[in-house]
C-alpha cells in the first residue's frame, strides 16, 4: 500500500481543471436552456486539455519524476481515493440544491441541479465531469499498458491495439465535444451521484477493467486477422454511434441541412418534427447498437477472450442501454404524443434493425 497513491487522482483532477481554465476555449451555445428558456453557454477545450494532460504526464515520466506505470502501481489506492472524491462531490452538489420532491435517496442518486455552472459560467459541471473522466481514463490505460510493456519482453500487440482504439475513442469524443451538448444527459439529466461519481470513478476506472485484468498476463499471440476483425467491429460500431449523433446534431441546428448527402426526411405535426431518414430510419436507437459494437471490438482487440472480466465492459453497455431505450421511448411518447406513434410505426425497431 502506497499512501501517496491516494493523492494521485486528486492531483490529476486538479491539473485537468487548471488546464481547462487556462487553455483557450471555444464559446458556444448548447441545446439545454436556463430557467428563462435561454440556451446555456459553454467553454469547450477538451480537444486541447486531453493532449496537454497526457503530454505533461509523459514529460514527467521521461524526466524520471514519475514511473511510466504509476497508474498501475497505485491503481487500488487511486480507485479508493476517487471513490471518496465522487461521494464528496455528490454531497457538495446535491445537498445545497432545492429538493426535487422525489426523496433524498433519489435526489442523491439522480441529482438535484439540472445544469450547474461555476466561476461565472467558465466551468460547466457536466462537461467538466466528462472531461475529467475521459482524461483520467486515458492516463489509466497508458499506465496499465506501460506496466504490461515493462513486464514482458514480447508485449501483446493486442494490448497496443486496445489502447490505440480507446485513444481514438477518447480523442474523437473530445474533438466532437460540441455534439454532446445535444445528447440526452446534457439536457435531460440532473447532476448527482449518477453523473458525478460515474464520471469521477466509474468512467475512468471501470472502462479500463479489461486491461486492469490482463496487463499482468503474457501475450496470447493473437493472429493478425483476428486483430483486424476487432478493428473492423470497433469502427463499424463507431460509424453507427458517431454518424447517428452527428446527423441528429446537424438536424437540430438546421432541420433543412443534408448529412452525408442524405436529405432530412421528417414526420411533423406542424410544430414538432422527428427525423426518419438516414441512421434514424434504421432503428430508434441505432447509436446504442454502435456503442455496444465499439465495446465488443475493444474486447476482441485485447486478445484475451477467455478472461471473463474483459467482457464486463460490453456487458455494461447492454445493461445500461437496453433499459435506457425503454425510458427514452416513454419520455418521447409523453412529449410527442400521436407523432411518436407515427414514428414507431415508421421505425419499428428499437436498437437492432430487423431484429429488436
Amino acid at each position: 500500500m502506497n499512501p501517496a497513491g491516494f493523492l494521485v487522482p486528486l492531483g490529476a483532477y486538479a491539473v485537468i481543471t487548471v488546464l481547462h481554465l487556462v487553455i483557450p476555449a471555444r464559446h458556444v451555445e448548447g441545446y439545454a436552456t436556463d430557467t428563462q428558456g435561454r440556451p446555456l453557454h459553454y467553454r469547450l477545450n477538451g480537444r486541447l486539455v486531453f493532449p496537454a494532460t497526457i503530454g505533461l504526464w509523459a514529460l514527467a515520466c521521461w524526466a524520471g519524476l514519475l514511473p511510466w506505470d504509476l497508474w498501475w502501481t497505485v491503481r487500488w489506492e487511486s480507485l479508493t481515493s476517487a471513490c471518496l472524491l465522487g461521494l464528496l462531490f455528490t454531497a457538495a452538489v446535491v445537498l445545497p440544491a432545492p429538493p426535487t420532491g422525489k426523496g433524498l435517496l433519489a435526489d442523491l442518486f439522480l441529482g438535484r441541479p439540472e445544469n450547474p455552472q461555476w466561476l461565472g459560467g467558465r466551468v460547466d459541471a457536466k462537461m467538466w465531469l466528462y472531461l475529467v473522466g475521459a482524461t483520467q481514463l486515458g492516463l489509466n490505460l497508458y499506465g496499465f499498458a506501460a506496466h504490461h510493456g515493462l513486464t514482458f519482453a514480447d508485449p501483446s500487440p493486442g494490448v497496443a491495439l486496445h489502447v490505440a482504439l480507446f485513444s481514438f475513442f477518447l480523442c474523437e469524443y473530445l474533438f466532437f465535444e460540441r455534439v454532446h451538448l445535444y445528447t440526452y444527459d446534457l439536457f435531460a439529466e440532473r447532476v448527482g451521484f449518477k453523473l458525478g461519481w460515474g464520471c469521477l470513478v466509474f468512467y475512468p476506472y471501470f472502462y479500463a477493467i479489461a486491461l486492469w485484468n490482463t496487463a499482468i498476463l503474457p501475450s496470447p499471440h493473437t493472429p493478425w486477422p483476428v486483430l483486424v476483425l476487432a478493428a473492423v467491429v470497433f469502427f463499424g460500431g463507431w460509424s453507427l454511434a458517431r454518424g447517428a449523433n452527428l446527423q441528429k446534431y446537424t438536424f437540430k441546428r438546421d432541420p433543412t441541412a443534408s448529412f452525408l448527402g442524405i436529405a432530412p426526411e421528417v414526420l411533423t405535426d406542424g410544430d414538432r418534427s422527428l427525423l426518419v431518414s438516414g441512421f434514424w430510419g434504421l432503428s430508434r436507437h441505432i447509436n446504442y447498437l454502435g456503442e455496444v459494437g465499439m465495446a465488443v471490438g475493444l474486447t476482441l482487440a485485447l486478445g484475451y477472450p477467455t478472461v471473463w472480466q474483459t467482457w464486463l465492459y460490453p456487458l455494461y453497455y447492454v445493461l445500461l442501454l437496453v433499459p435506457r431505450q425503454f425510458d427514452d421511448d416513454r419520455r418521447c411518447a409523453a412529449k410527442y404524443g400521436p407523432l411518436w406513434e407515427q414514428y414507431v410505426e415508421r421505425v419499428p425497431y428499437r436498437i437492432i434493425p430487423g431484429v429488436f
